[in-house]
């Protein structure tokens, strides 16, 4: 296919020439409605392209296929035989692949690493979750994706199971065999779907983690916004095999899409992946090298761990991981990773990605460059400088990894829309969950909607955010108080 198109910049660009004259939403009739204001900060150009992609885009019969063309290069690009677009983020994205494998009642297989919009997944659908347990890394408190081994268990033992789902990488950047875990789905005939969000990049050079579609996957999500040129939501998801049809998966994403999808993402979208067929190799060839030398700079920092192959790759732990998600341990400073973030904000105007009781990391992408990296090392150097500021840093009470798994006693979405009540966090232990209680990043729940809780984990989130740990789906955000479900299981 010819990557040199870019269908829906170039359907844009046609409706600039033409003049159009809308009568159609969106309301601000290309910004001339639109408060000065607001076009002063945002700039005219977003209005002038914020428009309806159908009676807009493309016509009111979508004759001109804008939007399929796309699709059809996109997955062209990376390998799919499939791939549909989305402006709502990959939290609907994932939802959608989940509610094309499995429904109300039914069994999946999911890792208990899952993001919390899987757990939303199961909560709106009914969906039965039998979980995977990570593959935990004691001495640092870490949680790397499941092996196949623990699926090959799972659906030996659950024959009634539809499907599994994976996260892979994770926001740490530790990666699954996911060739072998798609083995172990394909050898009981159901099909596996992978949580990539954070891997949009990976078709795209040879060094990377092995992508989805490479591996045999059935259905891959992935997060252009992440680390790739999208804009904020958007997201594809993209298909191969025969295990899930793709006219189910277009109808799950349709049931919770919206009708109103925004073209500018749309338009990001079809661009990365141009860039990416034209220039991918070359833009991270340069990548991996920056990140290469990043990672040594600031390891050589007294004070400073950059964790590497050798710290999350092996027997009993991930497979393989993303050398741009750059994991800082700063441990050794007698502070948290909390701290560090914070103060790096405030006096270095630098946002790290996610931070947690003993590190935090700078997510590296194409977009980065030699000022951008210097800009990271003298702000992490600084912040070892000033680290006696950052001393005593209130203890984050982690428990051992067999004490943070909970016991699942209800299904989700029973515990989620039964009746509830409040409690003091003190009185929580032994009762059933009736929210989601995640640290915010990575988003990954401490606790979900029908697992019973324990002192332990009460203990850590309580702590956790004494310390800084951000929990901002919790009904009480600060975790005082807990949601729990007053009907038996």
């Amino acid at each position: 296919m010819d990557h040199s198109q870019a269908p829906v910049l170039d359907a844009l660009a046609a409706y600039h020439r033409q003049g159009q004259t809308p009568f159609t939403p969106p309301g601000h009739k290309q910004g001339r409605g639109a408060d000065p204001r607001v076009r002063a900060v945002l700039g005219d150009a977003v209005f002038r392209s914020d428009l309806l992609a159908s009676s807009g885009l493309d016509d009111r019969r979508s004759t001109g296929r804008v939007l399929q063309r796309a699709q059809e290069l996109m997955a062209d690009a990376v390998g799919a035989e499939h791939t549909f677009f989305s402006t709502c983020g990959s939290s609907l994205s994932v939802k959608a692949a989940m509610l094309s494998v499995a429904g109300p009642h039914e069994k999946l297989i999911v890792g208990r690493d899952a993001h919390k919009s899987v757990v939303s997944g199961l909560v709106l659908a009914g969906i039965v979750p039998i979980w995977v347990d990570p593959q935990w890394d004691a001495e640092r408190h870490l949680a790397h994706p499941p092996s196949a081994d623990a699926f090959r268990a799972a659906l030996a033992e659950h024959h009634d199971a539809r499907g599994a789902l994976v996260t892979t990488p994770t926001p740490y950047g530790t990666c699954s065999d996911l060739s072998a875990i798609a083995r172990v789905c394909h050898e009981h005939g159901v099909p596996l779907i992978v949580d990539e969000a954070w891997g949009a990049h990976l078709p795209f050079h040879p060094e990377l983690p092995t992508w989805a579609m490479d591996a045999g996957a059935d259905v891959c999500v992935t997060s252009v916004h992440k680390m790739g040129s999208g804009l904020e939501q958007g997201s594809v998801f993209h298909l191969q095999g025969d295990l899930v049809q793709p006219e189910v998966l277009k109808q799950r994403e349709d049931l919770l899409g919206t009708t109103s999808p925004n073209v500018l993402i749309y338009a990001a979208l079809d661009g990365w992946r141009r860039q990416m067929a034209e220039h991918g190799r070359r833009l991270f060839d340069d990548a991996l090298a920056l990140a290469h030398d990043t990672r040594a700079r600031i390891d050589a920092v007294d004070g400073l761990r950059v964790h590497g192959r050798e710290d999350f790759c092996g027997p009993g732990s991930a497979a393989d991981m993303d050398p741009l998600q750059v994991i800082v341990d700063i441990s050794a400073l007698g502070t948290t990773g909390y701290a560090v973030a914070d103060w790096i904000r405030e006096h270095h105007q630098v946002d790290l990605h996610l931070s947690d009781h003993r590190r935090s990391s700078a997510q590296l992408t194409h977009a980065d460059n030699q000022e951008t990296t210097d800009t990271l090392v003298n702000a992490l150097t600084d912040a070892v400088r000033h680290a006696d500021t950052l001393r005593p840093a209130p203890a984050v009470e982690v428990p051992d990894p067999a004490s943070l798994r909970l016991e699942q006693v209800m299904l989700p979405r029973d515990a989620f829309f039964g009746r509830v009540e409040q409690v003091s966090w003190e009185k929580a232990a032994g009762r059933i969950a009736a929210e989601m209680l995640t640290p915010y990043p990575p988003g990954i729940p401490a606790a979900l909607p029908g697992e019973r809780l324990t002192e332990d984990v009460l203990r850590y989130l309580r702590s956790g955010v004494e310390a800084g740990m951000v929990v901002p789906d919790a009904a009480d955000t600060d975790v005082t108080t807990v949601r729990v479900s007053t009907e038996s299981p």
